[in-house]
């Protein structure tokens, strides 16, 4: 996901949303442009071997997992969303760069925010 900064004190947007990112375990990587890296050494999935693992899973545990995994983020799509309301009172924007457009985080919910970064395609 990339989040542009826009306003008076970018940098303490930066900071602030580092914080947050760092206290989940990921810490931030700066872009330097606006174009996605090519990486070339970056391999393709194997569909035979991504079948296998699906089929290897029961269906149930899946849904599970993805009910988990969709609260978890959500908590986490939740508080990136309340900073950026935040960052906002403080003549700073906090933006989520798509490939079409720019979106405000502030005005976002997190379902929202979960729904446009899964329809992203994957950078790995």
């Amino acid at each position: 996901m990339i989040i542009e900064f826009v306003g008076a004190d970018v940098e303490a947007a930066g900071k602030s949303i580092a914080a947050l990112t760092s206290s989940w375990g990921h810490q931030p990587e700066p872009a330097l442009t606006a174009e996605p890296a090519n990486d070339p050494d970056v391999k393709g999935v194997d569909p035979v071997a991504v079948a296998s693992l699906v089929v290897s899973i029961p269906s149930a545990m899946l849904a599970v997992a993805d009910i988990a995994d969709r609260i978890h983020k959500r908590r986490r799509a939740s508080e990136l969303i309340e900073l950026a309301q935040q960052l906002r009172a403080q003549q700073a924007a906090a933006r989520l760069v798509r490939e079409d457009r720019s979106v405000d985080l502030a005005t976002l919910t997190p379902d929202q925010l979960l729904d446009l970064i899964a329809d992203e395609p994957s950078t790995t």
